[in-house]
């Protein structure tokens, strides 16, 4: 899973084990994992048609979904990943982690932004209440749609307790399983344009040319559009030097993370950005886009340049790695920063939101 996967894990599962005398109906567009039925209060129900292209997200949730609603007697039906059922008169509450698509359209699908520009500004209307994820986030919903800024409420991600600082043995083992035994810069995320991946291999090309240092650059994620056969191309000199996971358990992900010597991370356009928040648990120092909600999530825990400066990343990436004072500044901060983020203070302000439309429907 990726940014609204565990969003989407982290808040449902501590909603139903916080609150088991509330029943929860649970809608897939699949067959389910049993692993995501998260309590004996837990309803499963799989809706057809399976919901993994624009015209059937219209079929699945203006008449499966709303069908459901009905017919399950739902008090509240909450979307974590905002997209609603403009049919239902059931309220409805959306969490819209950001709206890339309304900056960057062409870094989508046809199709897929099509449906995202037409329908999202009608499902921020129809929300009884907004949940996002950031000040920016918020910010960004209300000028670009119109809307009330009470209805909007933020909510911070947080990051699984696995991220967690690590002993150095455990970080040169993963060294010499992941990086050939060298320290390593790390990216995490889908392999999506807005994520910026092709500026920050081309910073680290910059970065290999004027040293001789033997750092790594490990790559963690896939891409996000396959049929849009969005590549990367990596000069044949400097491709020995990046290692490409692909999608790895939390578990290593969670070692990769703690053991690398900075995640850099320096997408563009980002609603939160969850991997800031996994790397400041590890302790593990960051270099950071500038822009969005970036520098409102790491504060004074990052290094930050502009994302569409490759020179700019690369002197950040050679300003970190000459200086062991910066490292441990930074490692040291992130260590207190990550203390401001909690799924578990994440749910419980969520079902704050839930149990407030509730009661005012029942007035």
């Amino acid at each position: 899973m990726e940014g609204f996967g565990w969003y989407s894990y982290e808040i449902t599962k501590r909603l139903v084990e916080n609150n088991p005398q509330h029943e929860f109906y649970f809608f897939f567009d699949r067959p389910y994992d049993k692993r995501f039925i998260f309590g004996e209060n837990v309803v499963p129900i799989q809706l057809n048609p399976p919901a993994r292209h624009p015209i059937l997200f219209i079929v699945w949730f203006e008449l499966a979904v709303k069908s459901a609603l009905k017919r399950y007697k739902i008090d509240v039906f909450f979307s974590p990943d905002g997209y609603l059922s403009l049919a239902s008169s059931i309220p409805q509450i959306g969490v819209i982690h950001d709206i890339n698509f309304e900056h960057y359209p062409k870094d989508l699908p046809l199709l897929a932004r099509k449906y995202l520009q037409y329908f999202f500004p009608k499902f921020a209307k129809k929300a009884t209440r907004i949940i996002t994820v950031s000040n920016y986030s918020k910010a960004d919903i209300v000028n670009s749609y119109k809307i009330e800024p009470s209805k909007v409420e933020v909510i911070w991600n947080g990051a699984s307790s696995k991220f967690k600082l690590l002993e150095m043995e455990v970080k040169i083992q993963c060294q010499n399983r992941i990086a050939q035994g060298c320290p390593y810069f790390l990216f995490v995320g889908s392999i999506h344009p807005r994520k910026n991946v092709h500026r920050l291999i081309e910073a680290f090309a910059l970065f290999k040319s004027k040293t001789k240092s033997d750092v790594k650059l490990v790559i963690v994620g896939e891409s996000m559009w396959n049929k849009r056969d969005f590549k990367l191309t990596v000069d044949a000199e400097i491709k020995s030097e990046i290692i490409f996971t692909g999608h790895v358990s939390i578990d290593e992900l969670a070692l990769i993370m703690g053991s690398a010597l900075a995640l850099t991370y320096v997408p563009y356009f980002e609603g939160f950005g969850i991997p800031l928040v996994e790397a400041m648990k590890c302790g593990t120092p960051i270099i950071s886009g500038d822009r969005t909600s970036l520098p409102e999530v790491a504060g004074e825990a990052a290094l930050y340049c502009n994302p569409f400066d490759v020179v700019d990343i690369a002197e950040k990436m050679q300003m970190l790695q000459d200086s062991k004072e910066l490292q441990q500044e930074l490692q040291l901060k992130s260590i207190e920063r990550s203390q401001a983020f909690s799924w578990d203070v994440s749910a419980h302000r969520v079902w704050e939101v839930i149990t407030e439309v509730l009661q005012k429907n029942h007035l």
